[in-house]
C-alpha cells in the first residue's frame, strides 16, 4: 500500500511538473506568436506596401542594422523603402516560413523585384525586445537560371 501511494505521489508530482511546464510554454508561445505577428505586418506594410512609417510602427527605440549596405535606424529605413518605391515599384516579397525562437524571428522570403524575372531567395532575422524589433540580419541569394540540381530554394 505504501508503495502505491508513493507511486501515485510520484505521478500527481510529474502532472504538476508537467503542466507548469506546459503554462510556461504557453506564455513563452504567445510571446513568440507576438513577435511573430509583428514581425509579418512590419514586413508587409514596409516591403510590400513600401509604406515605411506603418512599418516604422513595429520598431522599438532602436534599430540596428546589420545588412553593410543599408543604414542604422528609422531613417535607414525609410532610405531603404523609397529606393524600392523608386526602382522596383512593383517588386513583392513572399514569406514561404517563419521561424520564432525567443526574441527571434526568422523569415525565409522570395523577393521578386521586377516580375516575370526568378528573384531572391533571402534569409532575415529580426531580433526584438519588448515586442519591438530592434535588430536586422539577412542573407540574400540569386535564384539561379540554371541550378546545378531540382531542388526548389523554397
Amino acid at each position: 500500500m505504501h508503495f502505491i501511494a508513493r507511486s501515485a505521489a510520484m505521478v500527481a508530482a510529474s502532472i504538476l511538473m508537467l503542466s507548469i511546464g506546459n503554462g510556461a510554454a504557453s506564455a513563452g508561445s504567445v510571446q513568440e506568436e507576438a513577435n511573430r505577428a509583428a514581425v509579418l505586418a512590419f514586413y508587409e506594410k514596409g516591403l510590400n506596401q513600401k509604406d515605411a512609417d506603418a512599418a516604422l510602427a513595429y520598431v522599438g527605440n532602436r534599430y540596428v542594422q546589420h545588412n553593410p549596405n543599408a543604414a542604422d535606424g528609422p531613417d535607414g529605413f525609410r532610405k531603404f523603402i523609397g529606393f524600392l518605391r523608386d526602382k522596383f515599384p512593383n517588386s513583392h516579397s513572399e514569406i514561404k516560413r517563419s521561424f520564432v525562437d525567443g526574441d527571434y524571428v526568422i523569415l525565409h522570403v522570395h523577393a521578386v523585384r521586377e516580375p516575370g524575372s526568378k528573384g531572391n531567395a533571402i534569409i532575415d532575422i529580426f531580433k526584438l525586445e519588448n515586442g519591438k524589433i530592434v535588430e536586422h540580419w539577412d542573407v540574400v541569394q540569386s535564384v539561379p537560371d540554371n541550378p546545378a540540381n531540382s531542388n526548389t530554394m523554397f
